[in-house]
């Protein structure tokens, strides 16, 4: 499935079998200002095309498919689709709410639902997405600023998040405290780190942490970058 380019208006995926069930969840839905897409298929939901925004599918169980809409959320597991899913049914099935809870669903709701209640599972289903493009944009920001850094700046940030000393530091890559503390601060500026820790946080994002990264990789052309 390929993201669109688009805003990040959130966006419901409906997948609900029956036509004029799917019209009407899709319109209560944009009533509120989402935008919704229904699919009375797995298989069409399987195969659409993503908005990059924040989403989530709200899942009809009993979707006329064998296996039912929860072989559906199996499949985005799958998949390692990290869209959040709402279970819509029309029974109180124990046995299915469990097993579709413990696959990670958001709400398991019994038809018919109350619009408010509907809203209510969805608002916090599109939370939950929200929050996780929220860490994905964080992670590619901080990917993006480590870029810009030397190989003696990375050096230098590694074994500072691990712990070293400046002047341990400067005795391992043969290099003056002096030289290590302009390493260090152009390596903050470059991460645009607030402060001490914010880097130290930075580097264990990147896995910059562990001095056998430095041994093994960041340290091996020491004696060029000197």
């Amino acid at each position: 499935m390929n993201a669109l380019p688009d805003s990040d208006i959130a966006t419901v995926y409906v997948v609900a079998h029956d036509p004029a069930e799917n019209d009407t969840l899709c319109a209560q839905l944009t009533d509120v200002g989402l935008r919704a897409r229904g699919f009375t298929r797995a298989a069409a939901f399987l195969a659409s095309e993503r908005s990059a925004g924040p989403a989530c599918v709200v899942l009809d169980a009993d979707l006329d498919t064998p296996g039912g809409g929860l072989l559906l959320q199996d499949a985005l597991t799958d998949l390692q689709d990290p869209i959040p899913v709402v279970l819509i049914t029309d029974r109180a099935d124990v046995t299915t709410s469990v097993r579709g809870m413990k696959a990670g669903a958001v709400d398991y709701l019994t038809k018919p639902m109350p619009e408010g209640v509907l809203l209510s599972a969805v608002g916090a289903a599109l939370a939950l997405d929200r929050q996780r493009l929220g860490r994905e944009r964080a992670s590619t920001d901080v990917i993006e600023r480590a870029q810009r850094l030397s190989q003696r700046e990375r050096e230098v940030m590694a074994l500072v998040a691990a712990g070293r000393m400046n002047k341990h530091i400067a005795d391992e890559l043969g290099i003056s405290e002096v030289t290590v503390k302009i390493h260090r601060g152009n390596a903050m500026r470059k991460m645009e780190a607030r402060s001490f820790a914010d880097l130290v946080i930075m580097a264990h994002k990147l896995g910059m942490t562990s001095p056998a990264l430095y041994h093994g990789g960041i340290g091996r052309n020491r004696r060029e970058l000197a």
